[in-house]
């Protein structure tokens, strides 16, 4: 990566440093706990199945990785890797607290250079994560990398919906309550960069366009909540 790229990145890790302690209460707030349904979703179109090794990219507090515990089950396992010291350390505190034993690790590591060997994973799962990487073709060229052939990456993340009623309402959503609910929890100049990320992130079509070009034969992406959220769904090719 270029200096100014390494700078960018720097600076986004150090914003999921600093609202690791409020994420999941915003999370859960404003978006009225739908989140949930859309990981769920998320997990469901990634594959994965009993006795599976699993990777969730960029897993923040780890939802998603714990949900793809609860699949993969007593003979699967689940990596959840995130640049986030903090964020990583309120997984495992959650994980620790689970009635149901998940067996889930937890790794601090980059999303454009995964620390895992090629063909590795039978499923994969990102949440909220690709719009914040630097570099998207190679956060896809990673994944495509330690997937085994014929598995799935399935990406949930914030969309610009297509109508201009939706995104006036998204628009007005993030101005009246997201940024002001942080500002209240001393979190205002964290959360306001989200607009700017999503002006800047590929819609459906490109990340299906990126996905192939990264390598994946097939990629197609479901736009989710009127369009607000999307999954991006990549399969690797397999290897007849």
């Amino acid at each position: 990566m270029s200096q100014s790229s390494n700078s960018q990145s720097s600076e986004i890790q150090a914003i999921f440093n600093r609202i690791a302690p409020v994420y999941d209460l915003l999370n859960d707030g404003l978006s009225l706990m739908f989140h949930r349904v859309w990981k769920r979703m998320t997990v469901g179109w990634s594959g994965a199945k009993p006795g599976d090794r699993c990777l969730d990219v960029c897993c923040g507090s780890g939802d998603l990785a714990r949900l793809l515990a609860w699949r993969a089950g007593t003979t699967g396992e689940v990596v959840g890797l995130d640049f986030s010291a903090n964020q990583l350390a309120i997984a495992q505190e959650r994980t620790a607290q689970s009635t149901i034993p998940l067996n889930v690790t937890w790794v601090e590591g980059d999303a454009l250079n995964l620390p895992f060997g090629d063909n590795e994973f039978d499923a994969a799962t990102m949440g909220y994560g690709l719009r914040n990487v630097v570099d998207i073709p190679r956060a896809l060229a990673e994944l495509h990398r330690v997937l085994k052939p014929g598995a799935s990456v399935a990406i949930l993340d914030f969309h610009r919906p297509d109508s201009p009623q939706l995104q006036a309402f998204q628009q007005w959503y993030l101005d009246t309550l997201v940024v002001p609910t942080a500002a209240r929890l001393g979190m205002k100049d964290e959360y306001a960069y989200i607009f700017p990320s999503l002006e800047r992130f590929p819609q459906g079509p490109e990340q299906v366009r990126l996905a192939k070009q990264a390598g994946f034969p097939y990629a197609e992406h479901h736009a989710i909540a009127g369009g607000m959220m999307g999954v991006l769904v990549a399969t690797k090719a397999r290897d007849w």
